[in-house]
């Protein structure tokens, strides 16, 4: 049993997942008990059940559920990590098999875990020696984002410590559950099922081929020969997936094995998934129970489990579970595959009553270890150990606001003659995915926007970008390319709508912004070219982008045409837009959340300005306001709507994972509500959202690593996605160069106010 810490706390709520009954299996079987024996055990815990389903629809789950969740809808399980985390859940118990939980290996329950910030406990019902590749990548994520790991069987241990390297303090042992049963005599139950005056050797559990039927089949006549009365039972109904794939016809090739044999008086299949209370009745009134598994690595089994609960004679091959529950003379090992030595094996058994007796009073005290009460008791104490051991979360004074200066040196960490590389690994440039227009876009924007940068520098760097661009431009498709290789191949003829998007934004603001003529005059001549293709996007977010590089562009140069019609066409497009998706609760332009979403009401604030056109400045501060309210924690700090939220129609947003993007156009956004407004709130919301770089956020940890302007790429519920690649990066950067000014310009507010008073 596993050894309970000092010092846990009371735990009084947990999830449960894995499968549930009516769902047909042993892993169904097995939640449901442990479920059961907790309420019983400990009354006043709430247990909340996440049943895995494969057959969404098909079972009709008892009131214990409190959701299912579909097997290959991965999505499914991120909703169901909301759900736990919104329940105050304490703690999460995982019953682990292989084939219950979707994607390659089971790896859609690694998304779910990845979104949980409670401790997750998860025994594993099957732990392999020889995994294929996806069965090891996904058994050591699991193994890493556990607290406690438990196994039925102490090789279970062994393996995990041999072939996974777990740690072994992490890894307790608690045998599977039995029911309470008292011992009797199987006499007193057989009239039950018409077995008076037979000698029975039971098997139970769901058909299929590695339950080693045939090596009992072919046994039976050499114990019929000794035993005449001897009558062997086939307890349980076919596996649904064997059913699925070819129907019974498993089973009636065994029912035409034991007719070949002459054993038809002798062999009685009952196709039929029993209740509980059944099951026990069946397996008290057999003499012996025999478990003929083919599977050598078999680390527990259910049915070998209830057998020794109620003090049944087993006669086993050597699968590993039955080695330790069986050992020290608890039952009787055979060979794999060994008919003869079944049949000895049973006929010395059924042959001596009194040695079969004792061997049964030895078993069944055993079984009195393995009360389901006894697992409750053993499952609870891990779990608040699992607690106890993990660091308190202790909100830290919440840091002093502070501006950091913007800093080129990450910038220029990830960049190269070519351009500013996409990803990295921790912080070093990753060349394996190349570049992107997205990122050496951003990048130029920057450069023409940061302070106190050397003209040299600049210099070199706005040269590198701008050629990028212009050399991403493709004049046979009218598009911007967007994926460079590292060997500077292109990988496509044409990008999607926002990296075309992004592409006529920084060459809006290098048109109006640029410190050098030279690249003003590349910029709007590029820009007189390309940015027409923004007419015939399907996409808002490009469309934004489009239309704030064409607000610069007017600003820089009023009654621009080619701007003006963009402004135009898409601040009425995206207006008609929010018409369409409104409901009372719901003012925005999609009827989903996605990425870079401040983008969109920023673009008519801008659009606005720059028209004079009063329609598209309240659109774009009204649902800025909207949008802002659902970035906000209930503690009030800025929270960027997660991954996890996008194409969720209608529906709150989910707070992970959190990237650096959504901060940085939340503070554009504010600084051009500023703007059009004066109103010093903008102001405040705008620093709400740069204070989440500096670690006011939901984790208390900082994204920027202000020594060397870096930033970490994105906020997951257990940390840090400690990457830094050239979106986070460019997006600390870009956020400096605008709060600064917006600090500085929200004073300038203050102090006229201040006089005016």
């Amino acid at each position: 049993m596993a050894q309970r810490s000092e010092g846990t706390s009371r735990i009084d709520h947990i999830a449960l997942i894995g499968n549930f009954l009516p769902r047909k299996c042993g892993i169904a079987t097995y939640t449901t008990d442990t479920y059961q024996a907790l309420r019983d055990r400990f009354p006043d815990m709430r247990v909340d059940v996440y049943a895995m389903d494969d057959h969404p629809g098909r079972y009709d789950y008892p009131d214990a559920v409190t959701d299912a969740i579909p097997e290959r809808d991965r999505d499914a399980y991120i909703r169901a990590a909301a759900e736990i985390t919104a329940s105050g859940a304490q703690a999460v118990w995982v019953q682990h098999e292989y084939g219950i939980f979707g994607g390659a290996a089971g790896e859609f329950l690694i998304a779910l875990l990845d979104r949980l910030t409670v401790p997750v406990v998860v025994t594993l019902h099957t732990v392999l020696e020889e995994p294929s590749a996806d069965e090891r990548r996904v058994m050591e994520a699991l193994l890493q984002r556990a607290a406690r790991v438990i196994v039925m069987a102490e090789k279970g241990r062994d393996i995990l410590q041999r072939v996974y390297s777990a740690d072994t303090r992490r890894i307790a042992m608690i045998p599977h559950g039995v029911p309470d049963r008292p011992l009797v005599s199987p006499d007193s139950l057989k009239p039950r099922f018409g077995w008076q005056g037979r000698k029975v050797i039971l098997t139970f559990g769901l058909l299929a081929p590695n339950k080693g039927i045939e090596t009992m089949i072919e046994a039976m006549p050499a114990i019929v020969a000794a035993h005449p009365d001897a009558l062997y039972v086939v307890l349980g109904a076919t596996h649904p997936n064997l059913v699925a794939h070819e129907g019974e016809a498993y089973r009636e090739r065994l029912q035409a094995l034991a007719a070949e044999r002459g054993l038809a008086d002798n062999i009685r299949f009952v196709d039929a998934f029993v209740e509980l209370d059944d099951l026990l009745d069946y397996l008290q009134a057999a003499d012996v129970y025999a478990t003929p598994y083919g599977n050598p690595a078999q680390i527990t089994s259910g049915t070998l489990s209830y057998a020794v609960g109620v003090g049944k004679a087993v006669v086993s091959t050597p699968y590993i579970h039955a080695t330790e529950i069986l050992a020290d003379d608890h039952g009787v090992l055979v060979d794999f595959n060994d008919s003869a030595g079944f049949a000895r094996a049973i006929n010395r058994l059924l042959g001596d009553d009194a040695a079969r007796e004792a061997l049964s009073q030895r078993v069944y005290q055993r079984g009195r270890t393995m009360l389901w009460s006894r697992l409750a008791e053993a499952g609870r104490n891990v779990i608040e150990d699992a607690i106890a051991d993990r660091p308190p979360r202790i909100r830290r004074v919440e840091p002093r606001f502070v501006v950091l200066p913007p800093d080129l040196s990450a910038v220029e960490r990830m960049s190269d003659a070519t351009g500013m590389l996409q990803h990295s690994i921790f912080a070093v440039p990753d060349r394996h995915h190349g570049y992107c227009i997205d990122d050496n876009a951003r990048a130029l924007i920057l450069i023409d926007r940061i302070p106190d940068c050397d003209d040299a520098t600049r210099e070199r760097w706005t040269s590198i970008y701008a050629a990028f661009l212009q050399h991403a431009w493709n004049p046979d498709t009218r598009r911007f390319r967007n994926f460079m290789n590292f060997d500077r191949s292109w990988c496509e003829d044409e990008g999607s709508e926002d990296s075309n998007g992004r592409a006529v934004w920084a060459l809006g603001v290098t048109a109006a912004e640029a410190k050098f003529p030279k690249y003003r005059d590349w910029a709007i001549n590029l820009f007189d070219t390309t940015a027409g293709i923004a007419r015939d996007f399907g996409s808002p977010r490009a469309a934004a982008f489009a239309m704030l590089g064409a607000a610069a562009v007017l600003g820089a140069q009023p009654g621009h045409a080619l701007a003006s019609d963009l402004l135009n066409q898409w601040g009425d497009q995206l207006t008609h837009l929010l018409d369409a998706a409104r409901r009372p609760e719901w003012q925005w332009f999609e009827i989903v959340l996605a990425y870079d979403n401040a983008r969109l009401p920023e673009a008519l604030i801008r659009g606005g300005l720059a028209l004079g056109r009063d329609d598209f400045l309240r659109t774009g501060l009204e649902t800025l306001d909207w949008i802002i309210a659902r970035q906000t924690s209930p503690e009030g700090r800025f929270r960027a709507i997660g991954t996890d939220s996008f194409g969720r129609e209608y529906a709150d947003p989910l707070p992970f994972d959190q990237q650096p993007l959504e901060a940085q156009a939340t503070i554009d956004a504010c600084a051009a509500a500023f703007e059009a407004t004066n109103e010093r709130r903008w102001v405040a919301e705008a620093k709400k959202a740069y204070g989440w770089y500096i670690g006011i956020n939901d984790l208390d940890l900082p994204l920027a690593t202000p020594r060397d302007g870096g930033c970490y790429d994105g906020l997951m519920p257990t940390g840090l996605n400690r990457n830094q690649g050239a979106e986070s990066i460019l997006a600390l950067q870009l956020a400096s160069c605008s709060i600064s000014a917006l600090s500085k310009a929200g004073e300038s507010v203050k102090n006229r106010d201040r006089a005016v008073a």
